[in-house]
């Protein structure tokens, strides 16, 4: 068997002690798959008063520079997250001369061209696994499993807080509130939700995905997102009764040499697969111009899947393997491909569209003349009866519409909220067939 194989630690909370955990407990395993024992050499935190159970108290420090003078360590593994101190300790890394595993998604959506240009400039290599739907191996699914094809599109669930939530609302017709409320409790949703719920976890994994399906860095910034945190259980109720389940979607698709992606709230028919996704669960559908389409499914966060997903980098960085296809592979490189984003305004969708308006002749007339004037035709309509006592109130107006363009239907929207007989701005999302 090979020499051993040298492992430090930077951060080491919930997913880093699962990382501990795994090496100290499983050292026979992981040394037949890897071919050499996977030692954790030293554990970088912030706090040294923290209890760590499992972890040796004489490989814990405060101090990364041990790190980085240490000839010893092979790799670090970086778990602190954000994207300050965590840049400079990676990019401090690599000039040591250290490979490096991380699950910091936010870090490589706004970074990546960085972090891997040092990488290459030191001969270095990064894994990143554990940064995309915790323990389902999509990244290696993409990049090795499925590299004879043409990646042609992508849908994923790639947030279980949100996913949990819209669960419990469909599930329980429990509030947002409520809902939220109970991913805090079982421990799904962080004190702060605010990164998970409006989009921008979820919108930084697409952009990671949209690098390794299609070769092409996009801009954080040029993905649109709405998150679930004015998502109403009225509509969670309309879309039932309508066929459909309400879902957290990151979505990109490649069309005319042309690729257009957004995070959003998606309506999507209750047998289609990614509808069935329930509670904190994360799901991946890919569509390869050869194999077709494959569905990737499981714990998208956590203690120990996602250290599954940290360990399997090191087992590959022990091997050779991750560092033969980091350097074949060149992503966030110069070697971009040329592809362009899609304008939003220019993707075609189907829509469900809510308003609450007074309950009066020639209401429906008129939002159809505005939906006609912009070329979108009605699907179907849905306004339940009222009692006798309450004609003339304000009822809900539900309207399903075909295909057209975005943003001809954002144009007719802001058209219809100026209406006088609508009750404050409507609601409308995409919806998948």
């Amino acid at each position: 068997m090979r020499d051993p194989y040298h492992i430090a630690l930077i951060g080491c909370g919930t997913v880093g002690g699962g990382v501990a955990k795994l090496l100290q407990e499983q050292p026979e395993r992981l040394a037949a798959r890897a071919g050499r024992r996977l030692v954790l050499r030293r554990v970088v935190v912030r706090d040294l008063s923290r209890p760590r159970p499992g972890v040796p108290r004489e490989l814990i420090t405060t101090d990364l520079r041990q790190v980085l003078a240490d000839p010893e360590v092979h790799v670090a593994v970086e778990l602190v997250g954000g994207t300050s101190w965590a840049r400079n300790a990676i990019l401090d890394l690599l000039a040591a001369g250290k490979d490096v595993v991380t699950a910091n998604k936010a870090l490589l959506a706004l970074h990546g061209g960085e972090v891997f240009d040092t990488a290459r400039r030191h001969n270095r290599a990064v894994a990143f696994e554990a940064s995309v739907a915790g323990g389902i191996p999509i990244i290696a699914a993409l990049s090795q499993g499925l590299a004879a094809n043409q990646i042609t599109a992508l849908q994923g669930i790639l947030n279980g807080t949100c996913n949990f939530i819209l669960t419990r609302m469909s599930e329980r017709s429990a509030s947002y509130a409520e809902a939220l409320a109970e991913a805090q409790q079982c421990g799904f949703a962080e004190a702060d939700p605010t990164l998970d719920v409006d989009g921008t976890d979820a919108a930084h994994k697409l952009a990671i995905l949209a690098q390794i399906a299609f070769g092409t860095t996009v801009p954080f910034d040029a993905i649109q997102r709405r998150g679930i945190a004015h998502i109403d259980a009225l509509d969670i109720r309309y879309a039932h009764e309508l066929g459909y389940t309400i879902k957290l979607l990151a979505e990109t698709w490649l069309s005319d040499n042309q690729l257009a992606l957004h995070v959003s709230p998606v309506l999507l028919r209750h047998n289609a697969p990614l509808a069935q996704v329930r509670g904190a669960y994360n799901a991946i559908h890919v569509f390869g111009d050869i194999v077709g389409d494959t569905l990737y499914y499981g714990r998208g966060a956590g203690e120990m899947p996602t250290a599954s997903a940290v360990v399997a980098d090191l087992i590959d960085m022990a091997v050779g393997r991750a560092q033969r296809t980091f350097h074949t592979l060149r992503l966030w490189s110069d070697g971009d491909t040329s592809l362009r984003l899609r304008p939003p305004g220019t993707v075609r969708s189907r829509f469900y569209l809510r308003m609450f308006v007074e309950d009066r002749p020639g209401v429906l007339a008129e939002v159809a003349r505005v939906l006609a004037e912009h070329e979108i035709s009605i699907a179907s309509v849905i306004q339940h009866e009222v009692p006798d006592e309450e004609e003339g109130q304000r009822v809900q107006l539900v309207i399903m519409i075909h295909t057209a363009l975005s943003g001809s239907f954002r144009d007719a929207v802001a058209r219809i909220d100026c209406l006088p007989f609508l009750s404050g701005p409507s609601v409308y999302y995409p919806v998948a067939d």
